[in-house]
């Protein structure tokens, strides 16, 4: 493949994907691997599928030691969906989860759980444009919540959990879906976690959900079939057709990971990508970093300048460099840089590069 011409893309999803991935799909794309046909045309229900969604939940379950008590699904309807979902699926006693509010994406899954019951606030770092990650006390967590819900890493924000809280017998309940495989996790300490594929594993289209089966099978009789955890984990994530070309994708992904030594060593270049990101910020007379220091993501850098003019000069000139999708979320403004697995260290050092470029010339 001619990679002359491709940028660094630095966009939060969907995001850049690992190129030899994007190889291997373009080689199999109109023959997979001698079936005369694309992934994209063969039946969900062929033995080529089956082999591809199963290798897909082995490999997953090796990189992220999932044990087997827990299922893997193959879910759509994004992460949006499973803020629906979550609470339609696990309300079943006293009708109550606590949310810890660290960003947009965890008061939007508040806000639809309330559509189906209690929803507890134990903490919100809002009043600090979620500039931090507030620490909940094990005594304050609610004794007879059906769940508690946490963002594991705030996209927008920049922010990420460093410790998992202690919700003692509630399930835990984790959005990862802009960390998923970036780190090393102990999934023991969830009852359920979920993540689009569209940052850390491949193209938009497919949700994976983990869950402990003993969380299956508590939605009421009401909830709509599709919506059932249980109607998916009983047919394998085949109940319908589901997303069999992001399916097939993920897999190369997580094939890769395993290349790659698997989630520690990813985890390993991406602290050195985010520290050397953050050290250049930290060491700007111009650029500055609005996160708590220690609540800092490793996938989602953000830096401003704080002039707006300067700021969209930066993003405008980095474009011509061949650094992409710099600008902040539409509602923080600023900068900032997703490095996700897919992002190669000579993509950071670019970047770094070009920073201290632009302060020299700006200042």
């Amino acid at each position: 493949m001619n990679t002359a011409n491709r940028i660094f893309n630095f966009s939060a999803g969907p995001s850049m994907l690992p190129l030899p991935v994007l190889e291997q799909a373009k080689r199999e794309m109109v023959n997979y691997q001698g079936c005369g046909m694309s992934v994209m045309e063969m039946s969900h229900r062929s033995k080529e599928f089956k082999a591809i969604i199963e290798r897909a939940e082995q490999d997953l379950r090796d990189l992220m030691d999932i044990p087997d008590s827990y299922k893997v699904l193959f879910l759509q309807g994004g992460g949006s969906l499973q803020f629906s979902m979550i609470p339609l699926n696990l309300f079943h006693k006293s009708k109550k989860a606590d949310f810890i509010i660290t960003g947009s994406w965890a008061k939007k899954a508040a806000q639809e759980a309330a559509k189906f019951g209690e929803v507890n606030i134990l903490a919100s770092s809002e009043e600090d444009t979620f500039t931090y990650i507030p620490q909940v006390e094990p005594e304050k967590f609610s004794k007879d919540a059906d769940y508690c819900y946490i963002t594991y890493n705030n996209t927008i924000y920049g922010t990420r959990y460093t410790k998992i809280p202690d919700t003692g017998d509630v399930p835990l309940v984790s959005d990862l879906s802009s960390m998923i495989l970036s780190e090393e996790l102990d999934l023991t300490k969830f009852g359920l976690v979920f993540a689009g594929a569209q940052k850390n594993i491949g193209p938009a289209g497919v949700t994976i959900v983990i869950i402990r089966e003993d969380l299956i099978g508590l939605a009421s009789q009401e909830i709509p079939t599709m919506l059932n955890y249980q109607i998916h984990a009983k047919h394998g994530s085949l109940y319908n057709t589901p997303p069999c070309y992001a399916i097939y994708m993920a897999g190369l992904t997580f094939q890769w990971i395993k290349e790659q030594g698997g989630v520690s060593a990813m985890q390993k270049i991406n602290e050195e990508k985010a520290a050397l990101l953050y050290g250049t910020i930290d060491n700007s007379s111009m650029f500055r970093c609005p996160v708590a220091e220690k609540d800092r993501s490793l996938m989602n850098v953000v830096f401003v300048t704080g002039d707006e003019v300067l700021d969209k000069k930066f993003i405008a000139q980095a474009k011509a460099e061949g650094l992409m999708n710099l600008g902040g979320h539409r509602t923080v403004g600023g900068m900032r840089a997703s490095i996700y697995n897919a992002m190669p260290m000579k993509g950071v050092q670019t970047l770094v590069n070009f920073m201290i470029k632009f302060e020299r010339e700006n200042i």
